[in-house]
C-alpha cells in the first residue's frame, strides 16, 4: 500500500480541527450510527477550553489504497519542541489558511520550520463562504510568505485547494462544484511525495513517546531506512552517544483514530514500539549489527524557568492528593521525558525543582495539567534565562505581532517601549494596525494581561522567540503593592466592603484565608496588612439610618498565566486542585521586615 505523511499547519481558529472532523467523516473513519463529539483531535480538555492545539497527535485514513497518515501539529510558539519533533515524520505539509484573516504569525513559525526540513505543501484556503472572505488576496499573501521564508522553486510551485471545512467541501477552483473534500485528498496523493524508500540496515528516529499503564514506554517515529519487525532486537543509539540493546515486544501502526498491531513496517511508514524501557525522544533504533545514528533533533533552547516547590502553606494537604516532593518530583521527570524543551533540574534543597521552558504560556499548561491530576505544590516568579556571548550578557528576544484597533496602537507602542521593545513595522489595514515589536522576553512577562485591560480586549497578540541579544537594560517592576491577609480564617463581606478604596481583590466573600496570603493588589508602591475577617459589632444601641448599605466589587479572578505574570519575586503561587492562591514566601510579617532589614540596601 502507497504511503503519504502529512503534517497540518493552522493559526489557531482558522478551521484545522474542524476540516479533519469532516475528512474521517466521509472516509467512513466512524461507523454508521456511531456517536462522535466534535473536534475530536482536541482530546484533552485543556485543548477544548482553551481552543488550542497542545500536543502532536497522529491518525490515518485510506483514500484510493493510499494510506494518508495525518500528524496534527501545534502552533503556539510556546509548543516549539513538539512541533520540530513531528515534522521529522513528514515529507509534505498541508497549509490551513483563513479566507478572511490570511496568513498569521504562529502559521508563519510553523511554516518555516517545515521550509527548513523542505517539506511539500499543500494550500487550502479554508471558510471561503465566510462573509468579507478574499480567497484570492490570500493566495498571494501565501505566496508573498513562502518568499519571505526562503523557500525553494518546488515550494513556491504550491498548489491550492479553496474549501469551507464546516461544511465538508473543497474545490479546485471556486467555481467548482462544492461536493465533498475528495480534491484536496486527490492534490495530497498527487503532490505530496510518497516517503523514500531506502534499502539497508534499519534506521528509525524517535520523534515522540506515548505511555501505557499496561505496557510502559512507547516510541513513536517513521523508519527512515530499512524494515522493522516484531520480536526483532535492535540497538537504541541515546543522544549521549552510548547505545543499548533491547528486544521489541509489539509492533503498532496508525489506523483511523487508533493503532493496529502489526509484524513489520515498511520503510518510510510511522509506526509505535512497545516495550523499550530506555527509549527517549531523539533517539536512533538501529541494526545492533550496524549501528548507524540518525541526525539529532535539533530543539530551541528554553528561555524562561522558574522554581517548583512543596506547598507549605497552612492549608497543605487539605485538598491535593499528590503532596510530596517525591511525587512532585517523579511527576516533573515524566514530563521532560515526553517534552523535549522542557529542562529541569534539582536544586540545593530537596523540597525544591528548577524547570525550565519555552514561555509563560508553555510552563502554564504543564501546571495546570498537574493540578487537574491532583497535585499540590507552589512556582515561584519566573526569571528570564540569561546567556553570555563574547563575554557580555545576553537575553532572549521575541518578535511580537500586535494587531489592534488604529486608535489603540499609540497605548501599546509607548507601553512596549517602556519595557524595552522596538517597533520595527507598522501596517494600516482597514480600522485595525498591525504592529511588529522585538520585545525582551522578560518584558513580556504581565504585558498581555496589562494591555487587554488598557484596550478593553481589543488586543489580539502573539509572540515567537527570535535570538539572543545583549542585555537590554532594567525594566521597571510592578508599581503597586500587594494587600495580605492579617490573619486566618473566612473572609467577611462587611470587612473587605471596608477596605474596597485600598485597591482591587482577589478574593470573595467568605473565602477562607490564612496569614501572608495575598489577597488584592494596593494602589500605592507598599505591601499593606489588612483583617479581611473584621465582623459588624453587633449591639442594640444603633439609629436607623446609620448603617452602611455594603456593595462588595466583584473579584478579579486570576488564572495560572495571570497569577504568574502578576508576583514580586519575594511572592509564590500556590496551586491546589481547586484553589490558586498568592502567597508571600514569609509568611510571618515579622520575618518579613527581618529579611528586609538582612538584605542587600535594607535597612540596619
Amino acid at each position: 500500500m502507497e504511503i503519504r505523511n502529512v503534517a497540518i499547519i493552522a493559526h489557531v481558529d482558522h478551521g484545522k480541527t474542524t476540516l479533519v472532523d469532516q475528512i474521517l467523516r466521509q472516509c467512513d473513519v466512524f461507523r454508521e450510527g456511531q456517536q462522535v463529539q466534535e473536534r475530536i483531535l482536541d482530546s484533552n480538555d485543556l485543548e477544548r477550553e482553551r481552543g488550542i492545539t497542545i500536543t502532536a497527535k497522529n491518525f490515518s485514513i485510506t483514500y484510493k489504497d493510499v494510506r494518508i497518515n495525518l500528524i496534527d501539529t501545534p502552533g503556539h510558539a510556546d509548543f516549539g519542541g513538539e512541533v520540530e519533533r513531528v515534522l521529522k515524520m513528514a515529507d509534505g505539509v498541508l497549509l490551513l489558511v483563513d479566507a478572511f484573516e490570511g496568513p498569521m504569525p504562529q502559521t508563519r513559525f510553523v511554516l518555516q520550520k517545515a521550509m527548513q526540513l523542505n517539506l511539500k505543501p499543500v494550500v487550502v484556503i479554508n471558510k471561503v463562504d465566510r462573509k468579507n472572505a478574499r480567497p484570492h488576496e490570500i493566495l498571494d499573501e501565501v505566496f508573498n510568505l513562502f518568499c519571505e521564508l526562503d523557500a525553494n522553486d518546488e515550494q513556491l510551485d504550491f498548489r491550492g485547494v479553496y474549501a469551507a471545512g464546516r461544511d465538508g467541501w473543497a474545490a479546485n477552483e471556486l467555481d467548482d462544484p462544492r461536493e465533498n473534500l475528495y480534491p484536496l485528498l486527490d492534490m495530497i496523493i498527487a503532490h505530496i511525495p510518497a516517503p523514500e524508500n531506502r534499502e539497508g540496515p534499519l534506521q528509525m528516529l524517535v520523534a515522540a513517546m506515548d505511555h501505557s499503564d499496561y505496557v510502559g514506554r512507547i516510541g513513536v517515529g517513521r523508519i527512515e531506512r530499512g524494515v522493522l519487525k516484531a520480536k526483532d532486537r535492535v540497538a537504541i543509539l541515546k543522544r549521549d552517544g552510548s547505545k543499548v540493546v533491547s528486544p521489541i515486544k509489539q509492533l503498532f501502526v496508525f489506523d483511523n483514530l487508533g493503532k493496529r498491531e502489526v509484524d513489520e513496517v515498511q520503510c518510510g511508514d510511522i509506526c509505535a514500539v512497545v516495550g523499550l524501557e530506555d527509549v527517549d525522544i531523539g533517539d536512533t533504533l538501529a541494526d545492533p549489527e550496524h549501528p548507524d545514528p540518525l541526525p539529532l533533533i535539533a530543539v530551541d533552547e528554553p528561555t524562561l524557568s522558574l522554581t517548583f516547590m512543596v506547598n507549605d502553606s497552612p492549608f497543605y494537604g487539605q485538598d491535593g492528593k499528590y503532596v510530596t516532593s517525591r511525587q512532585v518530583r517523579e511527576r516533573l521527570l515524566r514530563e521532560t521525558e515526553r517534552d523535549v524543551a522542557l529542562r529541569m533540574e534539582s536544586t540545593a534543597s530537596a523540597d525544591t525543582f528548577r524547570v525550565s521552558g519555552r514561555g509563560i504560556l508553555h510552563l502554564a499548561i504543564l501546571m495546570e495539567t498537574m493540578r487537574r491530576e491532583g497535585f499540590e505544590f507552589m512556582v515561584g516568579q519566573p526569571q528570564v534565562i540569561y546567556r553570555e556571548i563574547g563575554g557580555r550578557k545576553a537575553e532572549p528576544v521575541e518578535v511580537l505581532n500586535v494587531d489592534i484597533p488604529s486608535d489603540l496602537a499609540g497605548t501599546v507602542i509607548e507601553y512596549a517601549a517602556s519595557r524595552k521593545g522596538e517597533l520595527i513595522e507598522m501596517e494600516q489595514s482597514g480600522e485595525r494596525t498591525k504592529l511588529t515589536i522585538h520585545i525582551p522576553s522578560r518584558g513580556l512577562i504581565g504585558f498581555r494581561s496589562k494591555m487587554l485591560r488598557r484596550t478593553g480586549g481589543e488586543i489580539v497578540m502573539h509572540h515567537r522567540y527570535f535570538q539572543y541579544q545583549y542585555f537590554k537594560g532594567s525594566i521597571a517592576q510592578r508599581q503597586t503593592g500587594s494587600i495580605i491577609s492579617r490573619a486566618q480564617g473566612k473572609s467577611v463581606a462587611f470587612a473587605l466592603d471596608g477596605l474596597q478604596d485600598r485597591g482591587r481583590f482577589f478574593i470573595a466573600p467568605g473565602e477562607m484565608l490564612y496569614t501572608g496570603q495575598v489577597i488584592g493588589e494596593h494602589t500605592k508602591e507598599d505591601d499593606i496588612l489588612v483583617n479581611g475577617q473584621k465582623a459588624k459589632q453587633l449591639s442594640n444601641m444603633r439609629a436607623s439610618g446609620t448603617d452602611r448599605k455594603m456593595k462588595v466589587a466583584p473579584p478579579t479572578i486570576l488564572g495560572i498565566e495571570e497569577c504568574l505574570e502578576h508576583i514580586n519575586a519575594d511572592e509564590y503561587v500556590e496551586i491546589t486542585p481547586n484553589f490558586i492562591r498568592m502567597r508571600k514566601s514569609l509568611l510571618d510579617e515579622n520575618a518579613r521586615k527581618k529579611a528586609a532589614k538582612m538584605a542587600p540596601g535594607g535597612e540596619e
